[in-house]
């Protein structure tokens, strides 16, 4: 069942770009002008081989990187000619980010991580009652106080999905997420993108795998830097 919520588009790409410059002033285009749109509350995976510029539409999408050229439009707003100011405020107000690796600090304890992302921001005061919140929501509320090396690798990544949530951003970005997850873990992590799913965000899921790109309820798949189809899934996990 979609969980689309009308109106506007959350992401709108046309034409994407983007071009490396190697030593030597060879250029290597790795995005070769996409073009799609991902409404509110849809859950979407990116699927592509690795090497084929999946994580580069994710840096694109996320505001960690700008294309060449296209245009991007997140929430209606143009992100090309926005300072690297805006970029940030941006992110940190509407994106949460999910990666392969976790990127936890090992120092901290599970709260102490979730929290980071409010440290800086008008949020900071609630830092310690949202982190406890959304460490219970991933069904960690007992592992709080927990250190990164205390937790299975599906709990860091439930750590790193409750920091990327703190912020109640628009917009979830996952990279590769069960990529170093054994597979009872990654089943856990996938039935929690599409719980949040059920709430109405709006996630992206980068991946080259199809059983993990089956737990989406649409498949953008990518083929030499360029979108080659888009199905939808369904209920069951079956295509259509």
């Amino acid at each position: 069942m979609r969980a689309k919520v009308e109106g506007r588009h959350m992401i709108e790409a046309r034409g994407l770009t983007k071009v490396f410059h190697k030593n030597g002033g060879i250029e290597v285009e790795v995005l070769r002008g996409l073009s799609f749109d991902i409404d509110r509350g849809e859950f979407v995976a990116l699927m592509a081989p690795s090497g084929m510029g999946k994580t580069t539409l994710m840096n694109i999408l996320g505001c960690l990187d700008r294309p060449t050229s296209g245009e991007y439009r997140l929430e209606g707003i143009s992100v090309n000619g926005l300072s690297d100011d805006q970029l940030s405020r941006l992110r940190n107000e509407k994106i949460g980010f999910v990666f392969q690796a976790f990127h936890l600090l090992p120092r901290l304890t599970a709260r102490e991580n979730v929290e980071l992302p409010l440290i800086y921001s008008s949020k900071g005061k609630e830092a310690r009652k949202r982190a406890l919140e959304c460490l219970r929501a991933v069904g960690l509320g007992d592992r709080v106080d927990y250190r990164p090396y205390e937790l299975s690798g599906g709990q860091q990544q439930r750590v790193a999905i409750a920091r990327a949530l703190v912020n109640d951003p628009l917009l979830l970005l996952a990279d590769e997420p069960t990529g170093n997850l054994d597979s009872r873990s990654s089943g856990e992590i996938l039935d929690l993108f599409q719980e949040l799913h059920r709430q109405a965000r709006t996630i992206v899921m980068v991946t080259h795998d199809a059983g993990v790109a089956a737990h989406a309820e649409r498949i953008v798949h990518l083929l030499d830097g360029m979108v080659v189809s888009a199905e939808e899934v369904a209920e069951e996990g079956t295509k259509r």
